[in-house]
């Protein structure tokens, strides 16, 4: 496996052998607009993958409900055949409308199917990892999710998944799921300003699995505050950096999984690895709070 210190530390997924650098990529902004579509520039994309691999990330997180199907094509032609240290996570229980929407997709055939496509998509035999996605489409709800987590655990019996992640889910269902099968990662909505999640990225720290958070720099708006801007001023640095960096010290179990269409956003992202906040300025940082 490819150790780069610079990319914020290693991190192993519970019950595995899977060792990722903490500072991975996000595949979203391989597609056009709001993951909708070819991208602009097509070769430019399959470029920034090509660089993800160059600078020692060895975590993509992708869907194949991004484009939908392009994302994960565009990986397949920028860099298959994968390196053997490559983690691939995708998720499914959502699929996107010709309108665009993201409805849920979380039938017993949906899921097989999104699963299917993901393989097929990205040229695999089996998941490392696969996230089951549920939630509303701007946060969590309350539902069971017992019906569809169980549709992938006869996935993974069959051989095509080898591990199981949750995606946009409440602490009880994170317990729901815990009954019923091994959890390796979270991959919850968390950010410097957002912080709903503080006590289950505790949690999971002390049982060793992952927290994932997406928007980790605000989402389709990125994060505005005059405390941040001001600290990355007197760091020399970028807001982006310095959030990102924030995430990274908040707690060993987080992963990041930032995405660009950009290869030169993608090398400030990774610059993010080697910012060490001084404790006076987390301490600042901390009082941001909208949670």
């Amino acid at each position: 496996m490819q150790t780069n210190n610079n990319l914020g530390g290693q991190f192993t997924f519970k019950g595995t052998s899977l060792t990722v650098n903490r500072i991975g990529y996000g595949a979203i902004q391989l597609t056009g607009p709001m993951a909708w579509g070819e991208p602009h520039n097509k070769a430019e994309a399959k470029a920034v993958v090509k660089e993800v691999l160059s600078l020692g990330i060895n975590h993509i997180d992708t869907s194949d409900f991004y484009g939908p199907h392009i994302a994960n094509r565009i990986i397949r032609e920028a860099v298959h055949p994968y390196p053997k240290d490559l983690v691939i996570v995708t998720k499914v229980g959502v699929r996107r409308g010709a309108d665009k929407s993201w409805p849920k997709a979380l039938s017993a055939e949906e899921l097989t199917s999104a699963v299917n496509d993901n393989l097929r998509n990205l040229s695999v035999e089996a998941f490392d990892i696969v996230n089951l996605r549920v939630g509303q489409a701007l946060g969590t709800d309350e539902s069971s999710i017992s019906e569809p987590l169980k549709v992938l655990v006869g996935l993974k019996k069959k051989g095509l998944i080898r591990n199981i992640g949750l995606s946009n889910i409440s602490h009880s269902q994170f317990k729901e799921a815990e009954s019923i099968t091994d959890i390796v990662c979270v991959q919850n909505h968390y950010n410097l300003v957002y912080r709903k999640d503080e006590a289950l990225i505790d949690e999971l720290a002390v049982k060793g699995i992952a927290f994932v958070p997406f928007f980790p720099m605000g989402g389709f708006r990125p994060i505005q505050s005059d405390t941040l801007e001001r600290v990355a001023s007197q760091l020399n640095t970028t807001s982006k950096q310095v959030a990102l960096a924030w995430l990274l010290q908040r707690s060993s179990n987080i992963l990041l999984i930032s995405g660009t269409s950009s290869i030169a956003h993608l090398r400030e992202n990774v610059q993010a690895g080697t910012l060490k906040l001084p404790a006076e300025i987390v301490s600042e940082l901390n009082q941001i709070f909208n949670s």
